[in-house]
């Protein structure tokens, strides 16, 4: 059990105690009790700050909640719903014209267009493989993925399958870097004479380095659209051995950033798991990070990959980073936590904790004293996510200002990341942007909260269209080409990404390749994938599209305006029938099940859950949020019935108990799911929806897997 200890009047658990004093602070050479006394003053600044913002939000809803009940039976009227949201300071005026002020960002953010992956924290396996995709064997990615159109066979090599490979390979290196004549797959050796690459490229400064002999080199590395290429040319290895040109490989800078997520895919209910989490962010900082698994019959052991460095055209030496640039993504100013007690005996705002304890941790990167480097710029990347408005947004960036003051470090070291995904927040993007102008390194779509919140929002206004078509709803479009145009007109372009969301379907490559390109397109500099061989598969879009010029096509077109943007899904009278209504409630409550069953039993936040036909698509706190409001509002508008949605909830059970079968830690809830605490919490996230805070799932979620670790402790 959990004790505390008073450290400057705060009540602090023991796992953060012995975290912060025994294995963060004496490696900085800080002083505990100050820290804890600057720590306690920031708490006692910021908490009560935290809960009136919080009851700003409950009372904006209250009055949008009244506002829609009594036009309940009338048309949507956008324009009356405009100045309601005005009158109550729910829409703000747009600030002046302005440009952010944000300095030090690092390439990787501001002059660089690539993938960008999102890792689960409290997996430190999972975190390495994310931090090491800066770079990714292209060859690997295509062999054994469906991006040629099927799936290797297995039992060993396929000759032709590799031989299919190498012919994509090479004829994107056609299109990437064209040699001066011919093409790639003509090509029978290399060699570098004279600083000058041979067969000689359409455009020579796209030589950049080589390792190895100037006469016979092992690696040929090239530059286009900012992204490094390097050929692997190894005459002994059994693909390079069959190559004219003895290339062995194609490796891509792949996932230029990564997200840490201390967030929606992790599931830290307490101080033993925020421990956890803290001390696996500090092992990236310090460099020292390690994960021994077993695979494949093997004991292996994974850490940070080191640098790479090649020789230049010139001769010098280049050096380029052998890791993603990190991020760390802190939970968002709704929750509470009881690893930090204050003053007054309430649970500390996990927000300002993660501020506090993350950018501790992250002095070890900016002060030099890490083995690797994470930020050239000595800048610490935290995303905020769940912001609602600029109110919010400001209050984040005082926060920060707080932080720096107690870690002793320049203003604006801590830049911030801003989720577009609530209502409030993209409606007032360009405000919200202004609100934290000169720490701003980052703004993203957030497609699955922002649908969830678009749900809760206008929950009493009527039922809501069936969940597959709300992806061509009018908001949404609105929403994605708004966020990019406001991004730009607020000059994000050369200082900070602008982004969109996460592939959700790891295994379906060839799609992926097909759609995914789609991003760039609408010049955001970067996107979320789903693993390290994804973000090596979508490193080709950033190939095939110059964002940056796309940026500047789009900066000169006119901003959306928000009529579209505040248009509700609104079913407007459809009438399904029982069958429509059954298998909408099936596809949502399987969902449900699938994923709060691992998180309530197994503490996983975020992993590939097999959806209703059998597709394992990525599931976080974002895609339960919208499945459990979804049920929510239909039931409250009578679209469907308690004994119908439960009636699913038995159905999906089984189905779901049926998926996990082969997992010895699974704990069935079909058999009896009055005695499954997973199956209750599921129920309840939909039985109580209307009345979660903004339709948010970490309440719920968190009370329930409490009482599961409980009942094992």
């Amino acid at each position: 059990m959990t004790t505390h200890e008073d450290r400057a009047g705060l009540k602090v658990a023991g796992e953060i105690i012995a975290l912060i004093e025994q294995d963060v602070l004496p490696g900085l050479g800080l002083d505990a009790a100050a820290f804890w006394s600057g720590a306690a003053t920031v708490f006692e600044t910021f908490a009560p700050q935290n809960r009136a913002l919080l009851a700003k939000r409950d009372e904006l809803q209250g009055q949008i909640d009244d506002w829609n009940r009594a036009r309940k039976d009338q048309p949507y009227d956008v324009g009356a719903s405009e100045t309601f949201l005005r009158e109550i300071g729910y829409l703000v005026d747009e600030p002046a014209p302005f440009t952010i002020g944000t300095k030090s960002a690092d390439p990787e953010i501001a002059t660089m267009a690539g993938p960008q992956l999102v890792v689960p924290v409290l997996n430190a396996r999972f975190l390495l493989n994310a931090a090491n995709a800066r770079w990714g064997s292209l060859y690997d990615a295509l062999y054994g993925t469906d991006a040629l159109g099927d799936l290797p066979a297995g039992g060993g090599y396929d000759v032709e399958r590799g031989a299919r490979v190498v012919a994509r390979a090479k004829a994107f290196l056609d299109e990437a870097a064209p040699l001066a004549s011919g093409s790639h797959a003509d090509v029978a050796g290399w060699s570098v004479v004279d600083g000058t690459l041979s067969p000689p490229l359409k455009d020579e400064g796209q030589f950049v380095g080589f390792t190895g002999e100037a006469s016979t080199p092992t690696s040929i590395l090239l530059k286009h659209n900012g992204l490094h290429i390097e050929l692997v040319i190894d005459r002994t290895h059994p693909v390079g051995r069959n190559d004219p040109s003895g290339q062995a490989d194609v490796v891509l800078e792949s996932a230029l950033s990564t997200i840490v997520d201390l967030e929606d895919s992790i599931a830290a209910v307490d101080a033993a798991d925020k421990a956890e989490a803290y001390r696996n962010w500090l092992g990236l900082m310090k460099g020292d990070l390690s994960a021994t698994f077993r695979k494949g019959g093997e004991t292996l052991t994974r850490a940070l990959e080191a640098d790479r460095t090649f020789t230049a055209p010139d001769g010098s030496s280049v050096t380029l980073k052998g890791r993603s640039l990190l991020f760390v993504r802190n939970v968002g100013h709704l929750m509470t936590t009881p690893a930090i007690r204050l003053a007054d005996g309430s649970d500390a705002p996990e927000g300002v904790m993660d501020a506090i304890i993350t950018s501790l941790i992250a002095l070890y990167d900016i002060k030099g004293l890490g083995r690797f480097q994470n930020s050239a710029e000595a800048s610490v990347y935290i995303v905020k996510p769940k912001m609602h408005g600029p109110e919010e947004a400001a209050f984040t960036d005082r926060l920060f200002d707080a932080v720096e003051d107690l870690l002793a470090v320049p203003r604006h070291t801590l830049k911030v990341g801003v989720m577009d995904e609530e209502r409030r927040t993209s409606a007032n993007l360009a405000a919200c942007i202004h609100a934290v102008k000169d720490r701003i390194v980052f703004i993203n779509t957030g497609f699955l909260d922002r649908t969830g919140d678009e749900i809760h929002t206008s929950m009493q206004a009527g039922p809501v269209v069936r969940k597959a078509d709300i992806k061509s709803s009018a908001w949404i479009a609105a929403y994605e080409a708004r966020n990019v145009a406001i991004g730009l007109k607020c000059g994000l372009s050369g200082k900070a990404q602008i982004g969109k969301g996460m592939w959700a379907a790891p295994d379906r490559m060839a799609d992926m390749l097909e759609q995914k390109i789609g991003h760039p397109r609408t010049g955001a500099n970067t996107a979320w994938t789903p693993s390290p061989t994804a973000a090596t598969l979508h490193a080709l879009h950033y190939h095939a599209v110059d964002v940056f010029a796309v940026q500047k096509t789009v900066a000169a077109q006119p901003t959306p305006g928000l009529e579209a943007l505040l248009t509700p899904p609104l079913a407007n009278g459809a009438n399904w029938s029982d069958e429509e209504v059954a298998a909408e409630l099936d596809n949502n409550a399987q969902g449900i099940l699938g994923y709060v069953v691992r998180w309530i039993d197994q503490g996983v936040g975020c992993s590939k859950v097999p959806d209703i036909h059998d597709i394992g698509l990525m599931e976080d706190r974002a895609t339960l949020r919208i499945s459990s409001q979804h049920i929510a509002n239909w039931l409250l508008h009578g679209v469907c019935t308690a004994d119908q949605v439960d009636a699913a909830f038995i159905r999906m059970a089984a189905k779901v108990d049926g998926q996990n079968a082969g997992d010895p830690l699974y704990q069935p809830m079909a058999p009896d799911p009055d005695a499954s605490l997973a199956y209750q919490a599921a129920r309840a996230l939909v039985f109580e929806g209307v009345e979660q805070p903004n339709g948010y799932t970490e309440p719920l979620l968190h009370a329930w897997r409490l009482k599961a670790k409980a009942a094992v402790a």
